[in-house]
Formats: structure tokens, sequence, C-alpha cells
């Protein structure tokens, strides 16, 4: 239980931890953000990282330091998002069928749910990779899911590309611009757990209209 206390204080105090990274390794922070941002996207086993609130965290304390450049930092953001979600997408496409044919899974995995997840993705894939991009932990699984459902690449790619450069583009730029307001540096968990909160709630009511 340490390490989701030490997690859950990371994405909490998301700034100051950024700044003293920031501080601390310069121009290596460029790197290290690159690296989370390609893990939590394209990495089915670290869902948990912190995506959005990382962006508009990375925006904001640039606006405050000056470490780094915000220009330099949101295309190679923008490429390890897309590069996250293209392995991602290509483990699901090559191993994700493999796994309805193994014994262990064959009762669980139906060849029916394949068909439909194919299905899904032809119909509404779309709209699905650019919406995901915004909710955390389905954002790490959309491309995963559009893999085993086959969808067409060439599809799958140039929504792809527009859900990643409007993502982080959006949030990093939100925080360089409004991250120095001084209610918000001084309320920056409440910011962290509304954007949070304000990324499930599709999710949320997905559940809700699904249940009732």
């Amino acid at each position: 239980m340490e390490w989701l206390h030490s997690l859950l204080d990371f994405v909490l105090h998301i700034d100051k931890h950024l700044e003293f990274l920031m501080a601390e390794y310069q121009l290596s922070t460029y790197f290290i953000l690159c690296l989370i941002v390609f893990c939590e996207t394209g990495l089915v086993a670290t869902p948990f990282l912190p995506g959005d609130s990382l962006l508009f965290a990375a925006g904001a304390i640039i606006a405050k330091t000056a470490i780094l450049n915000v220009w330099v930092l949101i295309p190679l953001l923008f490429v390890s998002a897309i590069l996250g979600d293209n392995v991602n997408y290509f483990v699901g496409k090559y191993i994700g069928p493999r796994l309805f044919e193994m014994k262990g899974f064959k009762k669980i995995l139906r060849k029916e749910y394949l068909d439909r997840t194919h299905a899904y993705y032809e119909k509404h894939g779309g709209k699905t990779i650019i919406m995901a991009r915004f909710i955390p932990i389905i954002r790490t699984f959309a491309p995963f899911v559009a893999g085993v459902g086959a969808m067409e690449y060439k599809r799958y790619i140039s929504f792809c590309i527009v859900g990643g450069i409007v993502w982080v583009s959006l949030l990093t730029l939100s925080g360089y611009y409004f991250g120095s307001n001084q209610w918000v540096k001084d309320h920056f968990e409440l910011v962290v757990l509304g954007i949070i909160g304000v990324s499930v709630l599709p999710v949320i009511y997905a559940f809700l209209k699904g249940r009732f």
C-alpha cells in the first residue's frame, strides 16, 4: 500500500513534485515527462499514471519557472502520446485475438465478443478514440481494444492524431495560461481533483445510464 500512498501524494501535489523535478533535472525533465505520457498511453499495465493533471501542472510550472519551453514540450508530449497509442494498438491487434484461442481464456473471452468489438469500432471507433483521450484509465485501454477489434489503422491513426493534438495542447496551455492565477496556485490540489472529476464524469454517466 506504500506505493499507492506515494502515487496519491504525487498526483495531489504534482505541482510541487514537478517543480522539484525541473529544478533538479533541468532539460532532462523533457524526457521524464515524455516517458510518463508514453507509459500512461502505451502500456496497459500503467493506467494509474497521471495524464491530464500532469499536462496541466507541467504548463503551470513552466509559466512559473521558465526552466522549460512550453512550445518545445507540447510537440514532444504529442509525439510520446502517439507513440504510446501505436504500441498499445499493435499489441492489441497481434496479441489480443490470440487470447481468445488460449485454453485459459476461452471460457471468459468468447469469439462473439471479438466480433462485437470489431463491429463497434468500425461504427463508433473514431469518436471513441477522441473522447477516450480525456478519460483516465479508458485512455490507456482504448487503443488496445481498437487493436483487438481490428479497427482500420488509417482510420485509427487519423482520429488518434486529432485527439492527441487537442489533449496535449488544451491541457498544457490551460496550465500555462491559468496556472499562474493566485487562486489556482493556492488551491492546486482542488484544481487537480476537479480535473480528475470532470474527466471521469463521462464514465459515471455511461454507467448510470446503463444501470437505470
